[in-house]
């Protein structure tokens, strides 16, 4: 299932960021898709912000990843707890052949105590677990952005009902 949204503003598209990154928990794989300039960055770091991350996020073009230390909440029946988690942030788009995604050891990222942000996940759609929700961005410039959440199972569309669409 898909869920659409509007981005009018770099601001908006990293507060959409930060809404999904409140429902993300360790082991999940997000995917960024969109042209230059859409937005995948920014909407990266809403998620970084949500997850706590302290520091700048920035786009690892040159250096294909990033490794951040966050923290998730976890809800208890009648309390609330923290756990530590690492957000990685990949950026694949200098990548070339499929091959590659491989030696750069994209699946070793796939790990529970983790959330996995990858920016131009196409070359790797073969690497990619079937578990992990798609986010697309449309536009670029000045234009708003239309953003499209794609559920591929039935536990992130339980996870995406409640945004603020």
């Amino acid at each position: 299932m898909d869920y659409r949204v509007t981005s009018a503003t770099v601001e908006q598209t990293r507060e959409w960021g930060k809404q999904l990154g409140a429902r993300l928990r360790g082991g999940d794989v997000v995917t960024l898709s969109g042209d230059l300039g859409a937005g995948k960055t920014a909407f990266a770091q809403g998620v970084g912000e949500s997850l706590g991350v302290k520091g700048p996020m920035t786009s690892p073009t040159f250096t294909f990843q990033q490794e951040y230390s966050g923290r998730v909440l976890n809800s208890g029946i009648e309390t609330q707890t923290e756990t530590e988690i690492r957000l990685i942030h990949m950026d694949l788009y200098r990548l070339q052949r499929p091959e590659e995604v491989e030696v750069i050891g994209v699946e070793d990222a796939f790990v529970e105590e983790a959330v996995c942000l990858i920016e131009w996940p196409e070359i790797a759609e073969d690497f990619l677990p079937e578990s992990r929700l798609d986010v697309q961005i449309i536009g670029s410039g000045e234009a708003s952005r239309e953003i499209i959440f794609h559920a591929r199972e039935h536990n992130w569309e339980q996870r995406l009902k409640d945004l603020n669409i």
